[in-house]
């Protein structure tokens, strides 16, 4: 098969699909690796060092896009991409549809076969999603201590505090892998952090694992509203897989909290989970509402490129491998982890969470193959 790792082209996203040690095994396993000229420039690796694992440097977009059967990236296909992708084409990336109707209907249109790292579920994991959202939450916390600093907006507080000070407080909303890192590298950094989440098995699993100064909370409404007013940095880290985020803060919510405090939202992919909330760039990454400072970047990670893809290489390559073996007919008929993965098959919609979102139609992976052979 001839696989195709393009450029990103999303504002400031600096990762790749794909690094040099992917294209050796790639190559090895008997598949043709074509690379964008460049593509690797942001996250630090060279067209040399493509070539010297076995990749073609392509010179141009088109050349990728047009000559490979399968196409990898990171970001899910902006506008100036639809046209790029044809029938029988697969692609394997970050879609994040249930936040995007114009998105899901326009990868639909074009009949490429879609395979979405993030929905992409095995033991009732994501394994896909789980380097990113470690990324993610760590950041999310770097994120919120610079704009509470006071020139960038913020109340002006140190989130660890010091002697004879009180820390920064911190709520992290969602207790899974975003939420988790999130509070880790909060309390490492000596927030006084508190964890609302409904799973209280999760909650004792987070009790064991997290040190002294994190606290676990059942989420209600009159608990978020109480945590909300205390809160300097607000995370939003709540995940439904493949489907739009819930909206658990509101916007009226926001006049009870601190005058200059910080929302990060890291879930801003799937829609947010906050109402007043709207996606972001690394280029003009906040806005205020009710004197709440918002950060709602949409692609997080893609601020340190070299750290994420790497990690995004170790969970995607795997897959990437048996996907390119098996092809994605037979990979959506047959492999459960990919058919997972499969959110449009030859331009029907495969993904029940999408469907639901938008009151689409939706067949199953294996359905969808079978028309499409």
């Amino acid at each position: 098969m001839k696989i195709g790792v393009v450029r990103e082209i999303k504002t400031h996203e600096y990762r790749v699909a794909l690094t040099p040690a992917g294209v050796e095994e790639l190559t090895r396993d008997g598949h043709e690796v074509l690379v964008e000229t460049g593509a690797g420039a942001g996250s630090g690796l060279s067209n040399q060092d493509y070539a010297d694992a076995g990749a073609r440097i392509v010179e141009t977009v088109d050349g990728v896009w047009a000559e490979a059967e399968m196409v990898m990236k990171v970001k899910e296909p902006l506008e100036v991409e639809w046209s790029r992708m044809r029938p029988g084409q697969t692609l394997f990336t970050y879609f994040h549809l249930a936040a995007d109707r114009k998105l899901t209907e326009a990868v639909i249109a074009t009949g490429s076969h879609c395979f979405a790292y993030e929905t992409l579920e095995v033991n009732k994991t994501l394994p896909l999603l789980e380097p990113m959202s470690e990324v993610a939450g760590r950041l999310a916390i770097q994120a919120g201590a610079k704009y509470l600093e006071r020139p960038a907006g913020g109340t002006g507080i140190l989130l660890g505090g010091v002697p004879g000070v009180r820390p920064a407080k911190v709520l992290v909303l969602g207790g899974g892998i975003v939420g988790t890192n999130a509070a880790r590298m909060a309390a490492g950094l000596g927030a006084d952090v508190v964890v609302l989440d409904v799973n209280i098995r999760r909650m004792q699993y987070l009790d064991e694992i997290l040190p002294p100064n994190v606290t676990t909370l059942y989420n209600t409404r009159m608990t978020l509203r109480e945590e909300l007013a205390k809160a300097d940095l607000t995370v939003g880290a709540v995940l439904i897989p493949g489907a739009a985020a819930p909206k658990l803060v509101l916007k009226s919510d926001l006049v009870d909290m601190k005058r200059g405090s910080v929302i990060v939202d890291v879930a801003i992919d799937q829609g947010g989970c906050f109402e007043t909330a709207k996606a972001t760039t690394h280029e003009d990454p906040t806005y205020v509402v009710e004197d709440v400072v918002h950060y709602c970047v949409a692609n997080m990670p893609g601020a340190v490129p070299r750290t994420s893809t790497y990690a995004l290489t170790n969970a995607t390559l795997p897959w990437a491998r048996r996907l390119a073996k098996m092809g994605p007919l037979l990979a959506a008929s047959e492999d459960a982890g990919l058919a997972s993965a499969a959110s449009a098959i030859g331009g029907k919609l495969t993904c029940p969470a999408v469907a639901a979102a938008f009151d689409m139609d939706c067949v199953t992976p294996a359905d969808a193959a079978i028309a499409a052979s």
